[in-house]
């Protein structure tokens, strides 16, 4: 289970908690972070700098654990790592092929990926374990969505679409 500070990697640990408890398995939630690029450009691989990325990947996944399920799960074995190293390398590594990887659908665009390439895709086409991408839920029912913000008293059947895409953008 490879976790970030993002809504899907709060609900893919939620998802993955659930599972190993169901399934009564071991569970590794793992937590990696890349070397800045000036760190490895320059071959300096200065020991102060991996330990603060791994103490704040070790801080991460300790609040998020809290976030999730108050804390490390009952009824489940399971570790935590913090690692220093590409995401998407490092969980395709520890994945072996009995194995089920679990990690969140972002939401990020295009030209976000240029500067920084999806773990979720980098697992997709190199993990040799089961994957599981696990998406936020949606943001509501239809009907709760109406009931967010103050719907006009009389709008045309065609702008109601506008109006419901502009309140579903603003309840995010």
């Amino acid at each position: 289970m490879g976790v970030d500070d993002s809504a899907g990697a709060r609900c893919a640990l939620s998802w993955a908690i659930g599972e190993a408890r169901l399934r009564r398995l071991p569970l590794l939630v793992a937590h990696s972070a890349p070397l800045p690029p000036h760190v490895s450009a320059a071959g300096q691989l200065g020991c102060g700098i991996t330990d603060a990325l791994r103490g704040s990947g070790a801080e991460l996944v300790a609040r998020l654990l809290d976030e999730v399920s108050g804390g490390p799960p009952d009824g489940v074995e399971m570790t935590a790592l913090a690692l220093v190293g590409e995401p998407g390398a490092t969980l395709v590594r520890l994945a072996g092929e009995d194995d089920i990887l679990v990690v969140g659908h972002g939401t990020r665009g295009p030209f976000s990926r240029l500067l920084r390439p999806s773990v979720r895709l980098h697992c997709a086409r190199r993990a040799r374990a089961t994957l599981v991408c696990v998406r936020p839920p949606a943001i509501g029912t239809l009907p709760d969505c109406l009931t967010l913000r103050d719907e006009p008293e009389h709008v045309p059947d065609r702008s109601r679409f506008r109006w419901l895409g502009r309140a579903l953008r603003l309840a995010r």
